[in-house]
């Protein structure tokens, strides 16, 4: 779904031949009253054809634009699902037919991020979080900026929404991990994280893990990740993937390397295609190979 070097703004309904319709029913609209105003009894036929043409171009207007929020609708229902690669291909030809849109902006980022393209998705959405502030957009929004390590951009995007539970998890994984990031702020956000449901009190499990591997607190990172790994059996491979890079962070942080590296190992190998296989392939990375630490026998991996 990149966004072609030169393209230009439409509607979805919109379509060249029908513009060429509705301007040619005004032109004979206008045609209609000059035959009026000269007397001549030809006009009520021209001001027929031009009601014809005009309502025709209504008609298709209505059609595209049906069809469009149909296929808007599908990619949808594809993201909700999970098949990330089928809501990719409903949606790139809209991208590239109406990339300033904000329905299609909106669409764009919520698939482009956990397909694991953060930079993308935060161009898409901070384009359309100018017009639509809905839910989902905050929360993705701060999230890529917290993937593309941004602190600032983060807590700038959260102000969208900031009593929404999913925004504070994501403010509080930018606080923790990324650059520029309050570890103080961070720490206390995800004290206070909420755990009603098995996916957030992994998370929320996992960023305490962080903050206490920055405390050196090594005891309370093995039990905040076992935790973490207690609840997987009830999660989504991409989210397990995602969990197993923050636990590979905490790992890091706390400074066991071996088991930070096998942790971010594992999470690229569980969903790749992912943001979470993404980050952790980007950490990974960080870690120089062969590269023990005292801590590594100490410490347990994130997931087994």
């Amino acid at each position: 779904m990149e966004k072609p070097a030169v393209l230009k703004a439409s509607t979805p309904g919109s379509h060249p031949l029908i513009r060429a319709v509705w301007l040619s029913a005004f032109a004979l609209l206008l045609a209609a009253v000059a035959l009026l105003a000269l007397g001549a009894v030809a006009y009520p036929a021209v001001a027929l054809i031009a009601a014809g043409w005009f309502l025709a171009g209504v008609i298709a207007y209505v059609i595209r634009h049906v069809r469009f929020l149909g296929t808007l609708s599908r990619g949808e229902r594809a993201l909700r699902a999970g098949d990330l690669a089928a809501a990719r291909a409903v949606v790139a030809p809209l991208v590239d037919r109406y990339p300033v849109f904000p329905p299609v902006q909106r669409l764009a980022g919520l698939i482009l991020y956990p397909s694991g393209d953060p930079l993308s998705a935060a161009t898409m959405l901070e384009s359309a979080s100018r017009s639509m502030r809905d839910r989902d957009v905050a929360v993705t929004l701060v999230a890529s900026y917290a993937a593309l390590n941004k602190a600032g951009d983060a807590r700038r995007a959260a102000l969208l929404r900031p009593d929404d539970p999913d925004v504070n998890l994501a403010l509080a994984w930018a606080e923790l991990v990324a650059l520029g990031g309050d570890r103080r702020r961070g720490a206390e956000l995800a004290a206070g994280l909420p755990t009603d449901s098995p996916g957030r009190a992994a998370m929320a499990a996992t960023l305490q893990a962080i903050a206490a591997a920055q405390r050196g607190d090594a005891s309370t990172v093995r039990a905040r990740l076992r935790d973490a790994d207690d609840r997987f059996v009830l999660l989504a491979e991409d989210e397990h993937a995602f969990l197993g890079y923050l636990g590979g962070v905490a790992l890091r942080e706390l400074g066991a390397l071996d088991d930070a590296r096998d942790t971010f190992t594992l999470a690229m190998e569980t969903a790749p295609g992912t943001i979470g296989e993404a980050l952790a392939r980007r950490e990974r990375a960080h870690i120089p190979s062969g590269s023990g630490s005292p801590a590594s026998s100490s410490a347990q991996p994130s997931s087994d």
